[in-house]
């Protein structure tokens, strides 16, 4: 019933219980995980965590603190060829990050545009995460615009202002755990979009939501990001969770019975 779109269980972070951390996902009924790549060793990670579970689709994608390690041509190549391959069904995590005052703007830039064009080449979503520079975010994905590109704003953190200028360019708003703090003005953007434009995610390990705030999140803390946005919404859970559900089956072309026909190693 509820789906995580941007959560990196295939980290290190992970690695001593993962097991039991897909273990309570299920058991409170998350069918749908997408696991992001953010440069080219961690979307081969992605890749084979995805190889594994049938409810677990991958994206590949260079996260702009990741740009400066690149070789850009020999990178952007093999991030191509990774995009192509079976359960990946996005290209992400990508974007610009300002946030830190090492950043290197014209370096993520770059990098941007040529993940952008991999994306609609290939005809996938494009998962971008945009931190204090959504104004050049913004201009690029204009700058880049074509029929078939489209995506999500992962851990969205604009105003409504900013959410419907990206609904405008095509991408869907995917509200993270943030939306449970005091302080969050996620639940003002939430109110003003339509439900249809949502999705959710826990971006764990990081982000984690209230009651756990502080602590290791995990994807199955995703229904209280999703029962934020029905108490918001003044819809009933299921009905929520259904809208996102069929949402993020649709962006990311994951069609009714197909994860369950996925020819998996166990």
């Amino acid at each position: 019933m509820f789906v995580d779109v941007h959560c990196h269980l295939s980290f290190p972070d992970f690695d001593n219980d993962r097991h039991e951390i897909i273990r309570r996902l299920k058991e409170q009924n998350i069918s749908l995980l997408i696991d992001p790549g953010t440069n080219t060793e961690t979307s081969k990670r992605s890749i084979e965590l995805s190889a594994l579970h049938d409810f677990i689709y991958s994206t590949v994608g260079l996260h702009p603190h990741d740009v400066r390690q690149a070789v850009p041509d020999q990178t952007f190549c093999e991030l191509e060829s990774l995009g192509a391959l079976p359960g990946v069904v996005g290209i992400g995590e990508i974007g610009l990050d300002y946030h830190y005052h090492d950043y290197h703007a014209e370096l993520q830039m770059e990098a941007f545009r040529s993940m952008l064009r991999i994306a609609k080449k290939l005809d996938l979503p494009a998962v971008i995460h945009s931190r204090d520079a959504w104004e050049d975010t913004l201009r690029i994905i204009e700058e880049e615009k074509s029929s078939n590109l489209r995506g999500i704003m992962h851990c969205f953190s604009g105003n409504t202002e900013i959410a419907l200028e990206c609904i405008r360019l095509g991408f869907k708003i995917s509200i993270p755990g943030t939306i449970t703090y005091k302080k969050s003005t996620l639940p003002e953007v939430v109110h003003d979009i339509a439900t249809r434009d949502l999705l959710t995610e826990t971006d764990a390990p990081y982000l984690s939501p209230v009651p756990f705030r502080g602590k290791r999140n995990e994807p199955s803390h995703v229904r209280f990001v999703t029962g934020k946005i029905a108490e918001i919404k003044e819809f009933p859970l299921e009905k929520i969770a259904g809208i996102i559900q069929r949402t993020a089956h649709e962006l990311f072309s994951i069609e009714e019975g197909a994860q369950a026909s996925r020819q998996k190693e166990q």
